[in-house]
């Protein structure tokens, strides 16, 4: 089965969760890089400003206003690109809602909610690409989070629901291999992102939800998502501390059990008043990629760029082992 990804400005990507934080980045990055954007989201009046004043700098973009718990709407999202622009060669799962609250706290109708965007909006968003994907070949990327390797009090609903993601992704990716099907299935994992998410979120503990430490720059992640989108990779990490953490949770698991709850306390800011109403049922507070309130947010990642150039940096690394050498001799032939 090859798997043959087109350049992005001769590609169709559909991304949902594109009216703010990363999917609102990878938008915009996508489509100034000459792609055709279909952008998915529940908020349909900053969609349509956001596509106006977009194809009035001469962007190729269009939207369609779904809630991806919705299939039947992620279903017409899809067929509308293929009306709109003849094809889908990349989709993006990018839709996201957060819920700060302890599990046994945890509102059954606000988990379930969750789940519904979190996981089920995955589900519908690959039901509805693959059989266009199959015809052509193409990229399947779903934005998921390192806490899909790793518990976390507090945001326990969230965690569970990116391990569910991550699990389905997985499977999807075995099965369609094993069918022969020309897709590429990634997943991205980011680390702390500076997106509104913390502050769309329904949050129980009191003050505001933050971002869970370290803070990296969305621009990240919608550069590493585009990357997947013309070179086929299975997963990718986002932000080489998310990283250090997961293996920290993952060796270390008694005294991660110990410490996690206390670093939980920093996933809320008592000094401050959670925005309402949350984005968990509905779209609210579209049209920000940033929180605006993390201005020194990470905007490098040298893990991430090593993964996403493996090649690049095989280079660098053989090229300053070679200086190495030849120091090493110069100096031995000096003695």
């Amino acid at each position: 089965m090859a798997i043959r990804l087109k350049p992005l400005n001769e590609q169709v990507i559909v991304i949902t969760g594109a009216s703010s934080g990363i999917g609102l980045a990878t938008a915009r990055t996508a489509a100034e890089a000459g792609a055709r954007v279909l952008m998915v989201a529940r908020s349909e009046d900053v969609l349509r400003d956001l596509v106006a004043r977009w194809q009035a700098e001469g962007l190729r973009v269009e939207a369609k206003a779904a809630d991806v718990g919705d299939a039947a709407g992620v279903q017409a999202a899809a067929d509308y690109a293929v009306e709109v622009f003849g094809r889908i060669d990349t989709w993006v799962n990018d839709a996201g809602v957060a819920l700060y609250a302890k599990l046994m706290e945890t509102p059954d109708d606000e988990h379930e909610r969750l789940f519904r965007t979190n996981y089920f909006g995955v589900v519908h968003g690959c039901k509805a690409a693959v059989p266009h994907l199959t015809k052509q070949g193409g990229a399947l990327i779903t934005v998921g989070s390192t806490v899909s390797d790793m518990p976390s009090p507090v945001m326990g609903a969230y965690a569970a629901s990116k391990h569910a993601t991550k699990a389905y992704v997985a499977a999807l990716r075995m099965e369609l291999q094993a069918a022969g099907v020309p897709i590429s299935v990634t997943l991205i994992k980011p680390s702390g992102i500076d997106t509104p998410i913390g502050q769309h979120a329904a949050n129980h503990e009191g003050g505001e939800g933050q971002i869970p430490p370290p803070i990296y720059d969305p621009q990240l992640v919608a550069d590493a998502i585009l990357a997947c989108a013309v070179t086929s990779r299975r997963t990718i990490t986002v932000g080489g501390g998310g990283l250090a953490q997961v293996l920290f949770a993952n060796h270390f698991p008694t005294l991660f059990e110990w410490l996690a709850p206390i670093g939980a306390k920093a996933f809320t800011d008592p000094r401050k008043t959670q925005p309402e109403p949350s984005n968990l049922k509905w779209g609210v507070g579209a049209g920000r990629i940033r929180s605006g309130e993390h201005p020194h947010a990470r905007k490098t990642s040298l893990y991430t760029s090593a993964a996403l150039h493996p090649g690049t940096t095989s280079a660098i690394l053989a090229g300053l082992a070679g200086s190495a050498v030849a120091w090493w001799w110069a100096g031995r032939r000096r003695t």
